[in-house]
């Protein structure tokens, strides 16, 4: 039995939730087109009460641990630096639910248990605590600092969801490339340009869209850089008021984030910015459809899903111009400078009033995205797992 860490999932963690729950749908899926694939696939989660399960396929076996989300992380990192196994976790949730015993443990969300007899595969999704230390709370600073070095050692494969965040970890760390793989995230078909018109005014009246506005999608914390798009739409309104109505922002509160609403403030943008906090997944295709643009000023991303979701909904992007931003996103937006007001004011006045432009943006977005799915990433997924378990047969064989 495979066990994927549907934690991230079950608890709501913005990104790498997407990543969990997107992965475990589209390994299931693969996995039912090869019948002769006979590991099954099964989701684990710690902090079981607290868990949103709906998020789950209904039929998928699960494994659950009853640790909080700080013990859990806790009892990991002590179990590395003490070198002592925690097999039976795995083991005792399996035989409380009549289930075989795991054979591989993909860890997902940064947090890798310390498996001894149980192969594993560690997700590694970017390196954010490193390039940029002062935008993490220091005690997931911390964290990171102190066990990272032990997940990406001691897992027997990492897949890396680009090749900017390869690159960064051969950069930091001393690994065998031989146990790296680079497999990009997806998007949902949900997200498409196809939605009806019905669909469309019921989210519009739902959250009050204006005609005309612009879009960002992601965990309010610093390094999405909101401050620097804060003063472009600025200048923007001062310039071309009837250009864009509303700067509307989505997603919930990450951290250090008394520095950005500061920011609305002393912008002059209180009416103007709005924060619409965490939208479900069903409303979210439509408010992407509905933007005049999207757009994404983040200072690093190890992937960046919202841009290509966007691109998938037919909503022409401004994103930065870093990390693995020009990666992922391609000739199919307009790639800025994250820091530089004046050339994020002259991208969002082209995108706003360039017809054409927004035309051959649109064409190219819908193109780019359609090169990213989930079925791709479990299938790629897949041949890792079954080289890692082809490697540990080979090995005990020896």
């Amino acid at each position: 039995m495979i066990v994927v860490d549907a934690s991230p999932a079950v608890h709501r963690k913005a990104g790498l939730g997407r990543y969990a729950e997107e992965l475990l749908r589209a390994l299931i899926a693969v996995r039912a087109e090869q019948p002769e694939a006979h590991l099954p696939i099964a989701a684990f989660y710690h902090a079981a009460d607290q868990a949103d399960t709906v998020v789950l396929p209904p039929d998928v076996p699960r494994l659950t641990s009853d640790h909080d989300h700080f013990s859990w992380r806790l009892r990991a990192l002590l179990a590395h630096h003490l070198n002592y196994s925690q097999d039976a976790i795995l083991h005792a949730a399996a035989a409380a639910q009549a289930l075989p015993s795991p054979q591989l443990f993909h860890a997902t969300e940064h947090l890798l248990p310390r498996l001894r007899n149980v192969p594993t595969v560690f997700t590694l999704h970017d390196l954010i605590f490193k390039a940029y230390p002062e935008y993490h709370l220091p005690r997931n600073h911390l964290f990171l600092q102190l066990a990272m070095p032990f997940f990406l050692r001691r897992a027997d494969a990492i897949i890396c969801v680009s090749e900017c965040t390869r690159q960064d970890a051969l950069k930091h760390y001393r690994l065998p490339e031989e146990k790296m793989w680079v497999i990009h995230e997806g998007v949902s078909p949900r997200f498409s340009p196809n939605l009806s018109a019905a669909e469309l005014n019921r989210v519009r009246e739902r959250f009050h869209l204006p005609e005309r506005f612009l879009l960002f999608v992601g965990t309010i914390e610093p390094r999405k850089n909101l401050p620097t798009l804060f003063q472009a739409f600025k200048a923007l309104r001062e310039q071309a008021p009837d250009l864009v109505e509303e700067l509307i922002i989505v997603g919930k509160q990450g951290w250090l984030t008394d520095a950005i609403y500061r920011a609305v403030h002393v912008n002059n943008l209180t009416g103007l910015v709005r924060f619409v906090g965490r939208v479900d997944d069903r409303d979210l295709p439509a408010m992407y459809r509905l933007a005049s643009a999207f757009v994404f000023p983040s200072l690093y991303e190890g992937f960046g899903l919202p841009p290509l979701e966007a691109m998938a909904c037919g909503t022409p992007v401004v994103a930065s111009n870093t990390a693995s931003l020009p990666e992922v996103l391609g000739e199919a937006a307009i790639l800025v400078p994250p820091m530089e007001v004046g050339d994020w004011l002259q991208a969002l006045r082209r995108v706003l009033t360039d017809a054409a432009l927004r035309r051959e943006l649109v064409q190219r977005g819908l193109q780019r995205a359609a090169r990213f799915t989930w079925h791709q990433a479990a299938s790629a997924t897949l041949q890792v797992y079954e080289h890692v378990l082809a490697r540990r047969a080979l090995d005990h064989a020896e």
